[in-house]
C-alpha cells in the first residue's frame, strides 16, 4: 500500500488529498452510506430506493438530484424513511453529484448506486462480510446481472458459476481494463475515497474506472463472488441512439496513464502494454454494446480496431462479443 508520505510527494495535479486524512485507517467498520445521483429517473428511482432501503445494513441513503425536470424529486420526498436524504446539485454532472453525496455522507463505507439499477437482497451484507475478512481492503466488490428497461432479467451471468475476479493488489489488472464496471457492486472505504479526491469531474465517461484505479494505487481490493446488482440496460430507441463509440472512452485512458498517483505504483516498463490492453478492453466493450443494440456492422468495425491494435487479442475479443448476444 502506498504511504501518506509517498502520496504527498507526488505533484499536486496527481493528488487531491487533504493531508489531515492520511494515513488511511483500516479495520472492520460497518456503517454504509448509499449515494444515488439522479436526473430525470422518475420511472425507476422508486424501485432503486426500495432496493437500497431494504438493506438492513445501510445506515443512510443520499439522493443527489442533478437538475431533474420530471417527478424524480417528488418521488424521493414521498418516501418516509429516516435514513433517506435529498440534496440538489445544480445540473453539474454525475461525478460532481457523487462527490457531493460522498462529502456529506456519514458512513465508513460508500456505495455509488445508479438511480435506475437495483440492489439485490443481501447485497450489502455480502459485501460487509467480505470486508470483515479483508481488513486492509479499501474497496470490496462483487458481480452483477443485467435487466432490461422493464426490469426483466436479460443477463445470464448466473451461468458463470464460481467466476473469480482479482483481490489484493489489483492495480495492474485494473489499469488493463475496468472489471468492476458498475459502482453499485462495490463498497469503497469513505476515508480512502476522499483521500484520492473522489471522481474526476473533467471526465465524461469512465470516470469510475479512473477513480477505482486511484483507489487501487493506495490499497487492496477484495472480491465477493456474489451477484449483487440488477444493472439496467436500456433498449429504448433514445438509449440506442446514445450508444458510445470507442472515441468517447479514449480521454479516460489518457487520464489514467497520465495520473501521477497511478503511474507511481505501476510496475516499471508495464505502462505501454497496459495502455494497449485498456484500449482493446474498451473497444471490445463498445463492440459488445453495439451487438446488444443490434448494430452488428458497427460491432465488426470495432473488432477490426481491436485487430489493428493487437492481433493476439482479437480471438478473445470476438468471443466476448459473441457471448454478449446471450447476455453473458
Amino acid at each position: 500500500m502506498i504511504t501518506a508520505e509517498e502520496i504527498l510527494e507526488l505533484p499536486a495535479a496527481s493528488r487531491v488529498v487533504p493531508a489531515a486524512r492520511l494515513p488511511l485507517q483500516v479495520g472492520s467498520a460497518t456503517s454504509v452510506s448509499v449515494v444515488i445521483p439522479a436526473k430525470n429517473v422518475a420511472a425507476y428511482v422508486g424501485e432503486t430506493l426500495a432496493s437500497a432501503l431494504a438493506q438492513a445494513e445501510v445506515t443512510e441513503v443520499i439522493v443527489v438530484d442533478d437538475g431533474s425536470t420530471d417527478g424524480t424529486t417528488a418521488i424521493v420526498r414521498a418516501i418516509r424513511d429516516p435514513r433517506l436524504r435529498l440534496m440538489t446539485n445544480g445540473a453539474t454532472g454525475v461525478s460532481a453529484a457523487r462527490n457531493l453525496g460522498a462529502q456529506h455522507a456519514n458512513g465508513q463505507w460508500l456505495l455509488f448506486l445508479d438511480a435506475d439499477d437495483r440492489l439485490r437482497p443481501g447485497a450489502v451484507a455480502a459485501l460487509l462480510a467480505a470486508a470483515r475478512g479483508a481488513p486492509r481492503a479499501v474497496l470490496v466488490y462483487g458481480d452483477y446481472n443485467t435487466i432490461d428497461s422493464e426490469g426483466r432479467q436479460i443477463g445470464r451471468r448466473d451461468l458463470l458459476k464460481g467466476r473469480r475476479k482479482p483481490s489484493g493488489d489489483v492495480l495492474a489488472r485494473l489499469a488493463a481494463g475496468n472489471f468492476i464496471v458498475n459502482g453499485g457492486i462495490a463498497l469503497a472505504r469513505a476515508e480512502a475515497f476522499r483521500a484520492i479526491g473522489g471522481f474526476d469531474v473533467s471526465l465524461r465517461y469512465c470516470e469510475d474506472w479512473h477513480c477505482w484505479c486511484r483507489l487501487a494505487a493506495i490499497g487492496e481490493f477484495e472480491f465477493a463472488p456474489n451477484l449483487l446488482l440488477d444493472y439496467r440496460l436500456h433498449t429504448a430507441n433514445t438509449m440506442n441512439a446514445a450508444v458510445r463509440t470507442p472515441q468517447d472512452f479514449f480521454p479516460a485512458i489518457a487520464r489514467v496513464f497520465d495520473d501521477g498517483l497511478i503511474m507511481a505504483r505501476l510496475p516499471a516498463g508495464m505502462a505501454a502494454g497496459l495502455r494497449q490492453a485498456a484500449e482493446v478492453h474498451l473497444v471490445t466493450y463498445s463492440a459488445m454494446q453495439a451487438v446488444r443494440f443490434g448494430r452488428y456492422r458497427q460491432a465488426f468495425a470495432y473488432l477490426g480496431m481491436v485487430g489493428r491494435r493487437s492481433l493476439k487479442s482479437l480471438p478473445r475479443s470476438a468471443v466476448r462479443v459473441a457471448l454478449a448476444c446471450f447476455g453473458i
